[in-house]
């Protein structure tokens, strides 16, 4: 059911920025801080590193993107790989843009989708039901903006301290976005949703001892694959029959 929250889309904006600047920005900042660490124990510079966080906003695709720099990668292995990772955007924009209004489905959403991330995005999954539809653009890019200005401020500061905390702490903050993502993810109503994390925290180590390489792939292709057949097969409802 949708809910009156708002009053204006102003009222809808500013209550986005509110519930970014919380847990949202903390996990994203820290990601970029660990990724930030990777960057300098690699030896890139600064400049290269803050201006992936603020230009490709996807540390998926950082991370694959330096990991295959460092490895000495050709660029056009090393933009398929990036492309690949960042795949996931695809599903991330068609099951979240259609359910804004339609006067703001306009060209300037090529502007705000830079903004969508996995934490933007599942925070907005679960809220925009409870919202009108000609408050939801509003509302998300209250959300996103702060976590994409924060992204680039969080990998200077993580190459600058580089040195001053064990690089294991570092390196392992980069893991607390995703999973922030999952569980914020929970909370969306649909099961088939908790049935492709579940699906996927049991089959993902079992196909990364089959083939580290492609285990991301597999994993995120078979579990997915199985919660939408259980969701068509035995949770969603039949359809009405429409009689003549």
């Amino acid at each position: 059911m949708i809910l009156n929250r708002f009053s204006n889309r102003r009222e809808a904006f500013w209550r986005g920025i509110r519930d970014a600047l919380g847990a949202p920005v903390l996990v994203l900042f820290a990601g970029m801080v660990g990724f930030g660490a990777m960057g300098r124990s690699h030896g890139f510079d600064a400049w290269m590193t803050g201006l992936t966080s603020l230009l490709m906003f996807a540390l998926p695709g950082q991370v694959v993107m330096l990991e295959m720099f460092i490895s000495g990668s050709s660029l056009l292995a090393i933009g398929f790989a990036v492309i690949l990772t960042s795949t996931r955007f695809i599903t991330m924009v068609v099951t979240l843009f259609p359910q804004l209004h339609r006067r703001d489905r306009n060209p300037l959403l090529y502007l705000w989708v830079h903004m969508l991330a996995m934490t933007a995005w599942a925070v907005s999954m679960r809220e925009f039901p409870r919202m009108s539809p000609k408050h939801r653009l509003n509302y998300f890019i209250g959300l996103a903006l702060p976590c994409w200005l924060i992204a680039p401020m969080g990998t200077v500061l993580g190459y600058v301290v580089a040195g001053w905390v064990p690089a294991a702490v570092t390196l392992g903050l980069v893991f607390i976005n995703p999973l922030f993502f999952l569980l914020t993810f929970t909370e969306v109503k649909p099961w088939i949703n908790r049935i492709a994390i579940g699906l996927g925290c049991v089959l993902g180590p079992a196909f990364y001892v089959l083939d580290a390489n492609s285990s991301l792939l597999l994993t995120g292709l078979v579990a997915g694959t199985l919660a939408y057949v259980a969701d068509r097969r035995w949770l969603r409802p039949a359809p009405a029959e429409v009689l003549p």
